[in-house]
């Protein structure tokens, strides 16, 4: 093994990213500990906090997303770009990384960018079934490419393809919790069904909204409760709604224990990020997914399709969340061969040594490179 290996892990954005690529630093630590890890992200974004708290360093480049729409922004990103790029030099040069590891995300693209032409070993990790354009582009240059879904060889070259999974946060791998424990913990009662409900940190407005305008129809199932994380967005329009108020839903702008939710939850209700997808194969619970419409190439939809196909889940459209979310949702709680089918096919998906595996690929580069110099 390579003595004290040198990685540096770029990218971030949101929490698909950021979890994902802890999981994976972490793996590296528990295979190598003496590793040296830097990762790079993008200023202003939540993995400038989130990876300082994971025990990480972490440098940021001034770099953002081009918008699709004309905007003033879009005037800044040649500036932002080089920047970027120059910073990205500078931290490589001093660092003197082993490998370098892209999970998308802004900052992966200079950092690969520059890593590649100097001919530092490398490796992305794509999260969704529809890879993203920074990734479509950088899979060109670097060494491998891990993936999380079967059929990607339509995004990249075949002979760098490792279908590793995505790595998923040990505390809900490896949660025991019981449904009680989960139910118990938000006051509610594990002999009634639970209807979890969620669209991210920020909340999901097309998922608010179907809680809000289905107040009569959740009365009218008094004994079905619901967890409901509208998000810190929406706190002040949907907090303070009727349906906010029924007696049988707790509504919060935020889940602290999103392992407890998962264990004590019939049906959920949720975006189909990568990293809500997941963490579900190993929760195990049928869902009901409601793609984002607005994330690069519609990806969430393609996720989403991927396990209606497996058999894994449902989906409803975004535009048609009011009216049909709700109505699924009770109508999958009254079906329980439905709910096991959908279990025991979701289950099937996970892939529980994810993080290990690419933690294994990433050494692997690491130690090639270390016998070059």
């Amino acid at each position: 093994m390579n003595p004290k290996p040198k990685i540096i892990i770029s990218g971030g954005g949101t929490g698909g990213h950021i979890f994902p690529a802890i999981a994976i630093a972490d793996a590296i630590k528990e295979k190598q500990p003496d590793a040296e890890i830097l990762f790079v992200g993008a200023r202003g974004k939540m993995e400038m906090e989130k990876v300082p708290k994971a025990g990480y360093p972490i440098e940021g480049l001034w770099i953002s997303g081009f918008h699709r729409q004309l905007t003033l922004r879009n005037l800044l990103f040649p500036l932002k770009l080089l920047s970027s790029l120059l910073k990205s030099w500078s931290i490589i040069s001093r660092f003197r990384p082993d490998v370098v590891v892209g999970v998308g995300g802004f900052a992966s693209g200079p950092l690969l960018e520059v890593a590649t032409r100097r001919g530092i070993p490398s490796l992305i990790q794509e999260q969704n079934s529809y890879a993203g354009v920074t990734n479509r582009l950088l899979a060109k240059k670097v060494d491998k490419v891990c993936v999380a879904y079967p059929g990607m060889e339509r995004f990249f070259p075949e002979e760098k393809i490792i279908l590793a999974g995505n790595p998923v946060r040990k505390a809900l791998q490896e949660s025991l919790v019981s449904r009680e424990e989960g139910a118990r913990y938000f006051g509610l009662d594990p002999e009634r069904p639970i209807l979890l409900v969620f669209g991210g940190s920020l909340g999901a407005r097309s998922i608010n909204q179907a809680m809000a305008s289905n107040v009569a129809a959740l009365k009218e199932r008094p004994e079905v409760q619901m967890l409901w994380q509208y998000g810190q967005l929406y706190e002040e329009q949907f907090g303070q709604c009727e349906t906010a108020h029924l007696p049988n839903v707790k509504a919060q702008p935020f889940i602290d224990r999103m392992d407890l939710a998962y264990a004590m939850a019939d049906v959920i209700i949720c975006r189909s990020g990568a990293l809500a997808i997941s963490e579900l194969y190993f929760a195990g619970k049928p869902a009901i997914f409601i793609p984002s419409p607005n994330v690069a190439e519609d990806h969430q939809t393609m996720n989403a399709m991927a396990l209606v196909d497996a058999g894994a889940a449902w989906v409803v459209r975004d535009d048609e969340a009011r009216e049909l979310a709700i109505v699924k949702a009770l109508e999958l709680l009254n079906d329980k061969n439905a709910r096991t089918q959908l279990s025991e096919n979701i289950r099937k998906l996970a892939m529980p040594d994810a993080a290990a595996r690419i933690a294994g690929e990433v050494l692997s580069l690491a130690q090639t490179n270390a016998k070059r110099r």
